[in-house]
This record gives structure tokens, sequence and C-alpha cells, in this order.
């Protein structure tokens, strides 16, 4: 791996700067790039071991658009495409992008529904997806059992990408404007006067800074916890399987999202298939904290707790069950309670801003998240509608352990699992109204807003208030 100290640019700890970057995943480095293209070039990014040693490492690369249904989220993802494509003729440090393309599946009507209407949205920002059959599907891989397949959406422009290099291009790209990277140092304190931020405490020594931003990871919890600042994430184990070789396993496959099967598909260097697992019921991780040691760390698997899910996978793929395991890989990701980015000014700190939360979507939105953000910071006005991010809307009690760990075992999942007036089965009942009970007597269905329990719909008599989700008329019409 390259060392960033080695570059140019790079130098011991300074006495001050304007900004003072918290974490070297792909979230900091963003923000870094962004900053200095911006003019802000007194930047300073502090990693406590290595450039992308957290999470950022073990990412899968997966670098798509078609599958978001926000204009923020459609706008974060396709910059952060955009912006791979041509990254490495800036920097001279390629990202090893490559548009092999991104296929959807569909195995009923219900989904096929669902993602008509995505489809359909991301259109609307010049995202071209295509509607194929499952003979389609077929031909684009030829090693899937499609019986069960009715229909496919596919986007050529999509792809993947290599994470360290990302960051590393990133990185470089803002040492170019005279941004400083030091690593292996820790912050240990953020300093305040006034309900403002000043600066940072490292185990080497302060730092004076008009802004400081929490790009930590599954660690900013803790950095915020520093400064007073609410951030409520949580680790969980997040998996994928590495097979040995197979034939007809190949760098031009596209990569393919399964989400009745919680899964997703690509090859991965040297003819071997990557499956990969976003599991309904998910196991969190570091109750007791993250270690500060933690450094390009992997987690034991549970195997049996994931083969259920690995063998549901593996159906898509026949071949792969007559196929040696390589590896089953666990690696910690970061999980908000509502399964969106926190991002944006701190309401409980003049100038100390955050970055963080990104759902194991850290690669396809980190462009994006950085150019928001940098120019939230210098222009004062996000260039997005930033509601759905802003960290602003989380509340101090989501920031609870017990909360954000029940929490954590449902959210992994949300990534395959959407539909209209989806609400959390899990860290339920925070916040009733004085009204609540007699609502409950009179037949509410609840869902809940900022923890907030309050009715969506009332059941008549003999009728279960619960919610029957559907893209078409669900059982409250």
């Amino acid at each position: 791996m390259q060392d960033v100290r080695s570059g140019e640019g790079a130098s011991a700890l300074p006495s001050r700067a304007q900004v003072v970057i918290v974490g070297g995943g792909v979230i900091g480095c963003s923000v870094a790039y962004h900053l200095t293209k911006l003019g802000w070039t007194d930047v300073v990014l502090l990693e406590r071991h290595q450039l992308t040693a957290g999470t950022t490492w073990h990412a899968a690369g997966l670098v798509v658009t078609g599958t978001f249904s926000t204009e923020t989220t459609v706008n974060m993802s396709k910059y952060s495409r955009d912006l791979y494509k041509r990254l490495g003729e800036e920097t001279g440090q390629d990202t090893g992008f490559r548009d092999v393309g991104y296929l959807q599946i569909a195995t009923d009507d219900e989904r096929v529904d669902k993602l008509r209407r995505v489809a359909d949205f991301v259109r609307g920002f010049d995202i071209d997806v295509e509607e194929i059959s499952r003979e389609e599907v077929q031909k684009m891989w030829p090693l899937f059992e499609t019986k069960d397949v009715v229909r496919g959406f596919y986007t050529d422009d999509d792809g993947r990408a290599n994470p360290v290099d990302v960051t590393m291009s990133l990185a470089k790209g803002a040492r170019m404007r005279g941004a400083r990277f030091i690593e292996g140092v820790a912050v240990t304190g953020i300093q305040k006067n006034n309900g403002q931020v000043t600066g940072v405490t490292t185990n080497q020594g302060d730092i004076e800074a008009e802004y400081v931003v929490n790009c930590g990871g599954m660690w900013a919890r803790e950095i915020g916890r520093m400064a007073g600042v609410n951030v409520p994430l949580h680790a969980a184990e997040h998996y994928y399987l590495i097979s040995e070789p197979m034939g007809g396993i190949h760098r031009d496959l596209p990569i393919v999202e399964d989400p009745d099967l919680y899964a997703y598909f690509r090859e991965e260097v040297g003819g071997k298939l990557m499956i990969g697992l976003f599991e309904p019921v998910a196991a969190p991780w570091g109750m007791d904290g993250i270690p500060p040691e933690f450094s390009f760390g992997e987690l034991p698997p549970d195997w049996d707790r994931m083969a259920p899910y690995l063998e549901i996978a593996m159906n898509r793929i026949p071949a792969s069950k007559d196929t040696g395991i390589q590896q089953l890989f666990c690696g910690p990701e970061s999980f908000t309670p509502d399964m969106a980015p926190l991002v944006g000014p701190a309401p409980e700190l003049r100038n100390f801003w955050v970055a963080a939360g990104f759902n194991s979507l850290g690669i396809i939105f980190g462009g994006g998240a950085g150019n928001i953000l940098a120019q939230w910071m210098v222009d004062g006005l996000p260039p997005d509608d930033v509601r759905e991010i802003d960290i602003d809307r989380m509340v101090p009690f989501q920031n609870t352990a017990n909360y954000l760990r029940d929490r954590t075992v449902e959210t992994v999942g949300w990534q395959y699992i959407s539909w209209p007036d989806l609400a959390p089965a899990t860290a339920r009942d925070a916040r009733k109204s004085p009204m609540h009970d007699r609502l409950a007597q009179l037949g509410a269905c609840f869902g809940t807003s900022a923890g907030w329990e309050w009715p969506n719909w009332f059941a008549p008599e003999g009728v279960e208030p619960r919610q029957e989700h559907s893209w078409g008329r669900a059982n409250s019409f």
C-alpha cells in the first residue's frame, strides 16, 4: 500500500489548520479532495493507522446508480460513478473503475413493479435502465438458474472500482492542491470554546482548527461523543463469500443484485465468484466499543448463522455448490437507525461537521457525499436537498447502546427490503403520545417518525392492525 506520508505535501503534525478531517477512509479522502478543489487548501487529514484501514479496504467496490429512489441518493451515486471514471486522468492514480454493467433480478410481480418504478424514476436523471427478459438475463450470466426469473433491469454504464485505488486517487488529488495527510496519529479529544469547535487533541499534540470534520466510520460515534455531538451508528457483521476459481466466471460479467435472495454476485480477480449478503436478521458487533487497534481487521465468520443465507444465494448459481470456498469474509460495517447517511453540520457544536454512517455504501456514495459536504461548508448551503441525510434529523435517544443494537439487527437487510411505508419492527415504542393507548384501543396501526409512534391507519373491528406491504393496494386501502 502506498504511504501517503512519503508523498508530496506530507509534513509533521502542524500546530494549526483551517480544516482537520478525522478518518482516512474513502469518505475522509473525498471530503479533502473536494474542499481543496473548491479552494480550501489548508486541510489536514489525520488517520489513526493507514488510509483505508477501517472498512474501506474490504468494500466490494460496487458503483451503481440504477437502484436508488430519491433525488439525493441518485445524485450522490451518479456523481461518484462519473468522478471515478475520470479521476485517474487528473491524478495519475487509476481508480480501477470498469463499467461492466449492473443487473437487478426480479423473481415475482411485486419486485417487477418496484424495479419498474425505480427505473422510471432514475431515467429522469439520465440513467438508462433497460428492462430485459429472462432469456437476456441468462445470456448475460450463463451460469444462472433463471427458471424463477420474471424480468431483469440492466444499467450499462454502472460497474465496479477498486476501493483502495479510489481512496488513494482522491488523496493524491487533494495532496496535489496542498492538503496534508498524516497517518499514525490518533485523535483523543475535540477542543471547543463557547459552543464552537477550536481544534483537536491527538496522541502527538494539539492542532488548532476552524473546522473539524468527523469521517471516523465505525469510530464516528466515539469521536462524536468526544465533541458532545450525537452520531448514532452501530457496527454489524457483514459478509461475502469468495469461491475458488470456477469455469464461466470472467471479468466482464455484470454485477448482479438478487434482492429476493438478499445477495449480490460479481467476479473476483482470478476467475472467482463473490457472493455478498445483506441478510434480514443481522449480528451487531462492537457493543462494548470498536477496539482502537482494529486495523485491516477481519472477524471470525459465523458459519452456522450464515449457512442458510449462503445456501439460498447459491441456488442462483448451482455450479457454485460444487466449487470450493476460498473464504467466507466477515468484516464490520457501520449502520444507522434509518439506513441513511449522517452528513452535515452538527447542531450541538458550530463548525463541527460529520460525514459517516454510509451503511455499506461508502464507495457508491463517497464521491457524491464529499462533494455535497465540501460545497455545504464552503458556500454555506448544500447543492442538493439533504433532508434525508442531514445529521440534524437524529435525536439523542437513538444513540443509546440498546436502541442501536436492537435496530441494527434489522437495518442491514433493508438494503434489499424496501416497501412503501416500511417501518422498523425493532427498537419501537421509544416515544408515545398521551393518546397512544386510546389510539391503540381504536385499532391503530402505528408507524414511527423520529421515534414517535403515530397511527398510519385504523383497522376496523375484527381486523388485525398489521401492515401487509405491497406496491399495489396495501391492506390498509
